[in-house]
């Protein structure tokens, strides 16, 4: 799913940099989902460092034209992927819109915000993958409009061996600036983590919903 490994260090440093991800092995943190976790991501705070996130947008923007030789359209996933997808959009003139988790219950109950052209090609931004599930679900959304899904670029994926299945079994390609993988052999090397928690780390990958659960 990482399209060039060189990216892929250069994002997970700055992501490490910036706090962005934090790694804690011994006070887990818990997703909504009930999961505990050894990580917590929030690639929005990238948007308040200028140098790097043009260094996500112009990265994105790249593999855009490297990957879709006919994308019309950029697609950011809410809330997370609105602030990079409109940069990207905008790095490559190309018209944006995004994509909330349901239609709003007021006005005119959207769920695409922005035009919608039918028969358009559009290209999915994310800014994190986990489970996968809101990203098929903005899909589905901008598909049931009339729109053509190309593919997603994601900043960040933790490359869930089920989230993997899932794309596939929708045909849809996916690729992502960094990874799990990248980000823990990077934070190794950075000194964020001791080598005694490698163990730890790569178990919790495999098996996200019995980690530290049993």
């Amino acid at each position: 799913m990482v399209y060039d490994r060189d990216i892929a260090i250069q994002t997970a440093k700055y992501l490490l940099q910036i706090n962005a991800i934090k790694l804690n092995t011994k006070n887990c943190f818990q997703w909504a989902s009930g999961w505990k976790s050894p990580i917590y991501c929030d690639n929005r705070l990238a948007l308040s460092f200028p140098e790097i996130r043009s260094y996500l947008t112009e990265s994105i923007a790249d593999q855009v034209n490297s990957i879709y030789s006919d994308q019309n359209i950029i697609a950011g996933v809410a809330t997370g992927a609105i602030g990079i997808g409109a940069l990207v959009a905008n790095k490559l003139d190309l018209p944006f819109v995004y994509v909330r988790p349901e239609p709003k219950k007021h006005g005119r109950k959207n769920q695409i915000e922005g035009l919608i052209v039918k028969n358009k090609n559009v290209i999915v931004v994310e800014d994190l993958i986990s489970t996968g599930m809101s990203s098929l679900n903005a899909v589905n959304a901008l598909k049931e409009s009339g729109m053509n899904v190309k593919g997603m670029i994601s900043i960040f994926t933790y490359g869930f061996n089920f989230t993997v299945e899932k794309f596939k079994s929708e045909k849809l390609q996916v690729n992502s600036l960094s990874d799990y993988e990248t980000l823990i052999k990077q934070a190794l090397k950075d000194g964020y983590i001791s080598s005694n928690q490698i163990e730890l780390l790569s178990s919790w990958r495999k098996n996200p919903s019995k980690w530290l659960n049993d």
